[in-house]
């Protein structure tokens, strides 16, 4: 037997991908409008380009990064600036966001889109042009990704994965991506090695894809250096520092990112959209989203516009069930619960989990020492006594402990009987004590 590439620790939830992993992505409709919060990545806040009034088409700069980790943000659509102010945002918050309103018309910024040849481009011209088309890491974290494509000269970069793991339950849009654009694909992860100037590449997907590995090897095939590496399913394997662990065998250290270790990671619409800005000029405005779940009238894989609504996005795919329980931006280990379904999709969205009624409800029973979440926690962290300890307001205890070095994953939280709000009081202990830390900086 083949002994499958994976890490300590971690869960195996149901997969319920069946709904919509042999369903081809389908464009959806031009948006009315889009609603554009300037905070959709890690880094510094965005500066202002566009004001109440002003006509924009698609690729119009709406809004300048500001320092050296942020992005610019493009408009979607072509039409006019409605307003500038506060809008709620998926996470319940409000903040300000710019509103435009759709003209039907789709027309695009003049000399935006151009061809070019990749092997015709300087390295540093690639990174600007990743710089200038918005493009942020796709599998959740929204982190710049020039930034990561442009480590510190003492830090020598000799891995570069591509995940293809998709682990997150119901998810298909990087599988689907795997198997319709698995050339564009290939084209981009060498793009990305070229910057990195990487002599090792890694081409990562999970056993259950197989016919997503199948696409990816067949454009692998020949290249020096590259190697198409079968993991095991499991949950979180397509954490970077799990991928790392499994693939290239290195831990990367408490409070350290991989570049530390020699390794860049790189998901699989994060890569596609890199190829498809240094070959065409396309800017990121555009996303993939899994909508699914028993609440979905139509389950698939969608081409949706930055910035789209949620209810006109499920106006314009089939609608939702009348007994819709609770929707959640990303998948059930993951996701953000949402306020209600006039919240915008953003770039860092890659699926609509939707849950009808009856949702169940959290147990949060006292623990009862089994040890499972330790065994789960894919970290190695003490889950169940952070999640105590946060409980308890003990931050000290909690840092001690390297509470912010949790992922997040909900493994832990999955796996307990007592059905413990593990995850959740880990990271309101997170956010605490990094808050305090950042405060203590001042």
């Amino acid at each position: 037997m083949v002994k499958l590439a994976t890490f300590r620790g971690g869960v195996h939830p149901p997969e319920f991908k069946d709904a919509t992993k042999d369903k081809k992505i389908e464009p959806v409709a031009l948006p009315s409008k889009v609603v554009l919060p300037l905070q959709q990545h890690i880094g510094a806040p965005l500066e202002l380009a566009v004001a109440s009034g002003d006509a924009v088409k698609v690729g119009t700069l709406v809004a300048r990064a500001t320092g050296f980790v942020s992005i610019p943000l493009h408009s979607p659509v072509s039409g006019t600036v409605k307003s500038v102010g506060e809008a709620l945002h998926p996470s319940g918050v409000s903040m300000q966001a710019v509103v435009i309103e759709s003209d039907g018309q789709d027309e695009w910024e003049p000399g935006l889109l151009t061809r070019r040849d990749p092997e015709s481009l300087g390295v540093d011209e690639i990174k600007k042009i990743i710089r200038d088309a918005g493009i942020v890491g796709l599998g959740g974290a929204a982190f710049p990704t020039h930034v990561k494509l442009s480590p510190p000269a003492d830090r020598k970069i000799d891995v570069f994965i591509l995940n293809g793991a998709e682990c997150e339950p119901y998810l298909t849009t990087d599988y689907r991506q795997m198997l319709e654009r698995s050339a564009d694909l290939v084209a981009g992860v060498g793009i990305i090695a070229r910057v990195l100037g990487c002599a090792k590449v890694y081409l990562a997907v999970e056993s259950n894809k197989p016919e997503a590995l199948a696409a990816v090897a067949g454009q692998a095939k020949g290249r020096e250096g590259w190697q198409v590496v079968t993991l095991q399913t499991k949950y979180p394997q397509g954490g970077e520092k799990q991928l790392i662990e499994a693939i290239a065998g290195r831990q990367v250290p408490s409070g350290k990112l991989p570049m530390d270790v020699g390794c860049v990671v790189q998901n699989v619409s994060t890569v596609l959209s890199v190829f498809d800005a240094v070959t065409t000029g396309r800017p990121l405005i555009e996303k993939v989203v899994t909508v699914t779940g028993g609440a979905a009238l139509n389950p698939g894989n969608y081409s949706v516009r930055v910035g789209m609504l949620i209810s006109e996005l499920l106006e314009k795919t089939g609608g939702v069930a009348e007994n819709l329980g609770k929707a959640v931006m990303g998948g059930p280990m993951m996701g953000v619960a949402l306020p209600n379904l006039e919240v915008p999709v953003l770039k860092g969205t890659n699926g609509l989990l939707l849950i009808p009624e009856p949702v169940p409800e959290s147990l949060h029973r006292a623990c009862i020492r089994c040890g499972g979440c330790v065994d789960a926690c894919p970290i190695h962290l003490l889950p169940c006594d952070l999640a105590l300890l946060a409980e308890n307001e003990r931050w000290d205890r909690c840092r001690e402990l390297n509470v912010k070095d949790c992922i997040e994953c909900g493994s832990c939280s999955f796996t307990c009987p007592a059905g413990r709000n593990l995850v959740q009081l880990i990271r309101y202990g997170k956010f605490t004590v990094m808050s305090q830390d950042r405060a203590a900086k001042k």
